[in-house]
């Protein structure tokens, strides 16, 4: 036995060194991304599980051509009103007011608070609202025509 195969068996060892280090390198990055994938993922279901709204009123102003929306956070979950989509008769309304408990300014829907949504040149009854919130949870009703 010469320097060849001492040789040869360091060659083949650094070779199964490298390769197993990039091997777990790679296995470690992967598990670590579908780990982290999963936890998000649990986190979205349980924010969605502890979120709910009730729409109070949905009445149509045939007069002021007007939509005003009453919705109750009934969850646990603080809203943002930002995210939150109004569509009348499945047409995505935007440009309209919001107001929290009579405040137009704030952005943060809380549980038990009532979010009013004033939209308005709507020149027909839509017949019925949906109201989205961010997390993905929506509620639909039907509309009451005043004049």
């Amino acid at each position: 036995m010469g320097f060849s195969v001492s040789g040869s068996a360091a060659i083949i060892f650094v070779a199964a060194f490298i390769g197993f280090g990039m091997f777990y390198t790679a296995t470690a990055n992967s598990f670590e991304r579908v780990t982290n994938a999963r936890e998000a993922s649990a986190d979205q279901a349980l924010e969605e599980a502890n979120t709910g709204i009730r729409l109070d009123s949905v009445v149509y102003n045939s007069t002021a051509d007007s939509l005003n929306v009453t919705a109750t956070n009934t969850g646990s979950t603080s809203l943002e009103v930002s995210e939150v989509d109004v569509l009348a008769n499945n047409e995505y309304l935007t440009g309209y007011r919001t107001a929290v408990e009579g405040d137009t300014a704030t952005d943060l829907w809380l549980p038990a608070e009532r979010l009013v949504v004033n939209a308005t040149g709507i020149t027909t009854d839509p017949g019925r609202v949906k109201v989205v919130t961010g997390p993905g949870v929506s509620e639909i009703d039907t509309t009451t025509e005043v004049s």
